[in-house]
């Protein structure tokens, strides 16, 4: 869904892209026709008129030649172009078979998906102060066919059928009987459900026709059509996609804009017929296919039989289990998207049975929330309370370790932060601290003074690299990490009556927060949580430390004067962003010009010239970017750059990868999501399989999942122990002396020396036969890897949540537009926050980009999410009482009762 910005671009795009001129030749496309309800209430549906389409894009009436809303403003969003596109495969067989069915399935699932958007139409009311969005369900919209890509220059188009549907910015407000601009926010978000909802329907009508489907990453392929047939007619995804690359462009609506913007020129005199003939010349010029491809494709036969087994039930469980395992509230619509994406090729289940049982589903709990349904589940919900029910439960309960605390060394608000966690009687402590302001010098004084008390303290941390890292690194010589306090029971067993300190528990989830809280609890034991609730959270569910301290209400010692940076100007930003001012950080940040406007063609210039020339100083420096993508880009730009001055080694070797696919565990479990060459490391030892051993996907299919070893022992996957192990993508990464690296999974070196996730590393030398000894630069410590150790990545660009605990003395932050959708204030903080002494933002839309920083970023918790429901309750109830106190009732005639008010059912939430 993209927006078109002014009329004159509508008009420009109906003439060279909707239009049967441009690429859309002879008979290779279908007359366009104007639909929607609005369309028929203006007498406007059938075949699409040019003037009635240019008069609709300049706002006036085609009927009455008078203005179609009552506004028309100079950059009106003019209208959207929704596009649907069909699998590879579909549009091969579409464009080389007689199978008219085919284009019939598509157009009728188009059709079906547009009625359902319409239905979810708006307008704005801003009318006698009230402030809401109104449902409309009428809109008009011009659906073009097409049956070929556009073609790269030099060459015919491909088979691609697809459709533009360019929906007019006008629906009908039936209540104030006008036509008004529509509200499309919450279609334009609902995308993935309108998605997901189109290629179930296609799928299960090329089912009934007698096609055999398989799903794929994205949506779904027809059995039968070989791979690189699929990939021989992918010219222009091609094309798009390298370029996308090239620029750094990873937004999905960037590279469909993108598309747009990279059209090749007009080309004209080409039939249909003379296009299939090229087609299948091209089929014949890849040679003969492989033994079994090309067998299982099948037209004008029966329907094909499901013998899967699942049914609507499985689906909802599937998007429930996978929805809930990294958030703690999902839109109902998400969970809906992602139960329908997994019944894709089950023919038997149908969108309508899947919705009432996700809507009927007892575990859920739903709640609306300004025309959205937001849903948790009664599990997650009791998780939470469990949780802060611990925490409460130990207020008040211990006599503090001390009745006066003796001199300290630190003053103001860290002085006032240790005085707090000696003196409370309370089990739990939270010490918030803003990133710089010296928690870990706190932590050391108030750990010496618990010590002189009689006291022996626990330190642990989320990760192995702030633990047996930083932490150590910091004196605290025996930090572990959380997952390991919660299985060793001897270390559980000596802190009876002891203390436990966590260090960075922001990124603690609600399980294992509430699985230290019980040990505290079992122990006898103090509780200190420091942290940071506007940094990085947990991955999986649960922002658990902010809960304990908004919902939970756990006292909270703040420390907010930072340290770290050692220029006021960038000090006094850095604070602004811990208080959520980013309006304010933004403006000194500009002041200071740490705000580079960079060239879209060329996002990493400056950046990487600028990194360069400070590193060249001596200077330490780290690149953070909001994605994996752009920060691939920008290393694989730095380290060129590196190479031709000199800093960097040429001579290098090429080592393996495992880029992990962060599937959850509810895709892990899934043979689908599994192709053949995908690499599995075990995390527990399971029949005939090793911990940390590493397998390979030899075959998926419906019957299961063959892994491979190294000695070639095949064995099936065992997808109900998902949790098990983890799936990873198998790549390459060239390695030369001088690179930094980082460490992505815990593990041995050659020597049987212990690595950690996240640590940092120097590459002191590379050997012909792939050898690679690194460096510990504060440490010294060496390594021995040899090149299939896998689990290594270059370091100079990382995401902010990687650089969370990272202190280096510049900071360069890659921010262009197409890392938007990955961008709000807790990224924004976390990346500005890590340098000393200056930090430098390279965007190519500064304004855009202040205002995503200014999205909070936190996720919602199930007790805030029922708590504002009950809050509404709450106040519809007074409501009433008012009502009835305001309204006079007649005492001469005591029959006559007043009767409470009617309210509409928008003034309720369910289930009220």
């Amino acid at each position: 869904m993209i927006a078109s910005n002014s009329a004159g671009h509508a008009k420009q795009y109906f003439s060279e892209a909707l239009l049967k001129s441009d690429y859309y030749l002879d008979d290779q496309e279908l007359a366009g026709r104007m639909q929607g309800k609005l369309a028929e209430r203006m007498g406007l549906a059938g075949l699409v008129n040019k003037e009635v389409f240019h008069d609709l894009c300049d706002n006036i009436d085609p009927n009455t030649g008078k203005p179609l809303t009552p506004r028309t403003k100079e950059n009106r969003i003019t209208g959207y172009d929704i596009s649907f596109s069909c699998p590879k495969s579909v549009s091969i067989l579409h464009g080389l078979s007689n199978d008219d069915r085919i284009l019939t399935a598509f157009q009728e699932s188009v059709r079906q998906t547009m009625q359902d958007i319409e239905r979810d139409s708006k307008t704005r009311v801003r009318q006698n102060g009230v402030s809401e969005d109104r449902e409309t369900g009428e809109l008009i919209w011009s659906e073009f066919v097409h049956q070929t890509a556009r073609p790269l220059d030099g060459s015919l188009p491909d088979p691609q059928l697809h459709a533009h549907c360019f929906v007019q910015n006008a629906t009908w407000d039936s209540a104030e009987q006008r036509i008004k601009a529509a509200r499309f926010t919450d279609i334009k978000r609902d995308m993935p459900y309108y998605q997901e909802m189109f290629f179930k329907r296609l799928s299960d009508r090329l089912m009934d026709g007698g096609y055999q489907i398989r799903r794929t990453e994205k949506s779904f392929e027809v059995e039968g059509v070989p791979q690189n047939v699929i990939d021989l007619f992918s010219k222009r995804t091609d094309e798009i996609n390298r370029v996308a690359k090239e620029k750094g462009i990873v937004d999905p609506k960037e590279v469909s804009e993108l598309g747009a913007r990279t059209r090749s020129k007009k080309q004209r005199g080409h039939s249909m017929n003379e296009l299939k003939e090229n087609w299948r010349q091209q089929i014949m010029d890849l040679g003969p296919l492989k033994d079994g491809e090309g067998k299982r494709t099948l037209r004008h036969a029966a329907p094909v039989q499901d013998k899967s087994g699942i049914t609507p039930q499985i689906c909802v469980d599937h998007a429930i289990d996978h929805g809930f395992e990294r958030a703690s509230v999902q839109g109902e619509r998400r969970l809906l998207a992602s139960a329908y994406r997994h019944s894709i090729g089950n023919r038997s289940v149908s969108l309508d049975q899947i919705t009432a049982d996700l809507k009927d589903d007892a575990r859920l709990v739903h709640v609306e929330e300004k025309g959205r349904t937001f849903s948790t589940t009664k599990q997650v919900l009791s998780e939470e309370q469990r949780m802060v029910t611990l925490a409460r439960q130990g207020q008040g309960k211990l006599k503090p370790l001390y009745d006066k605390v003796p001199d300290l060394k630190l003053d103001g608000q860290q002085a006032e932060a240790v005085r707090h966690v000696l003196t409370t009687p309370h089990r739990v402590s939270i010490i918030r601290g803003a990133a710089g302001t010296g928690k870990t010098t706190l932590m050391k004084e108030a750990v010496g003074l618990m010590e002189q008390a009689g006291k022996k303290v626990t330190v642990v941390a989320p990760s192995s690299q702030a633990s047996r890292g930083v932490l150590r690194e910091e004196g605290f010589q025996e930090a572990e990490t959380v997952a390991r306090l919660l299985v060793d029971e001897k270390m559980q067993a000596n802190l009876q009556g002891q203390v436990i300190w966590c260090d960075e528990a922001g990124l603690l989830g609600t399980k294992d927060m509430t699985a230290l809280l019980e040990i505290a609890t079992k122990q006898n034991a103090r509780l200190i949580l420091g942290g940071d609730t506007r940094q990085h959270s947990s991955v999986v569910r649960g922002d658990a430390l902010r809960i304990l301290n908004t919902v939970g209400g756990i006292k909270t010692a703040e420390v907010s004067r930072i340290y770290r940076q050692r220029n006021a100007d960038y000090r006094s930003t850095v604070e602004d962003l811990a208080q959520g001012d980013v309006a304010k950080a933004f403006q000194k940040l500009d002041g200071m010009e740490a705000i580079q406007s960079i060239d879209p063609l060329q996002p990493n210039s400056q950046l990487v010239k600028d990194y360069v020339d400070t590193v060249k100083k001596g200077k330490s420096a780290l690149v953070v970017s909001p994605t994996h993508a752009q920060g691939e880009a920008v290393t694989g730009d730095i380290r060129r750059t590196l190479q031709e001055r000199g800093l960097l080694s040429k001579k290098e070797v090429t080592a393996s990868r495992l880029v992990n696919l962060n599937l959850t565990e509810a895709e892990r479990g899934d043979w689908r999501n599994f192709k053949p060459g995908q690499v599995i490391q075990f995390n527990q030892n399971l029949t005939g399989i090793k911990r940390g051993s590493v397998w390979t996907v030899e075959i998926a299919t419906d019957k299961g999942v063959t892994i491979k070893d190294d000695q070639g022992h095949a064995l099936p996957l065992p997808t109900v122990r998902s949790r098990d192990y983890d799936v990873y993508h198998q790549s390459e990464i060239s390695l030369a002396k001088g690179d930094a690296v980082r460490i992505t999974r815990n593990g041995f070196d050659r020597d049987g020396t212990r690595m950690n996730n996240g640590q940092t590393l120097d590459v002191l030398k590379v050997s012909k036969q792939g050898d690679v000894i690194l460096r510990n630069a504060q440490s010294k410590v060496e390594y021995r890897l040899d090149k299939e150790f896998g689990h290594i990545a270059h370091n100079y660009c990382v995401t902010s949540h990687a650089s969370q605990g990272k202190t280096v003395d510049e900071v360069f932050i890659s921010q262009p537009a197409s890392t938007f959708s990955a961008t709000n204030a807790k990224q924004f903080y976390v990346s500005v926050s890590r340098g000393r002494d200056r930090v430098r933002i390279y965007t190519d839309d500064k304004e855009q980009l202040m205002l995503q920083a200014s999205q909070m970023g936190d996720r919602q918790s199930a007790l805030e999410l029922v708590g504002r429901k009950n809050r509404t309750t709450d106040l519809v109830q007074q409501r009433i009482r008012d009502e009835l106190n305001r309204q006079p009732v007649n005492r001469d005639k005591p029959k006559d009762v007043a009767k409470p008010p009617r309210f509409k059912d928008r003034d309720y939430e369910p289930g009220l």
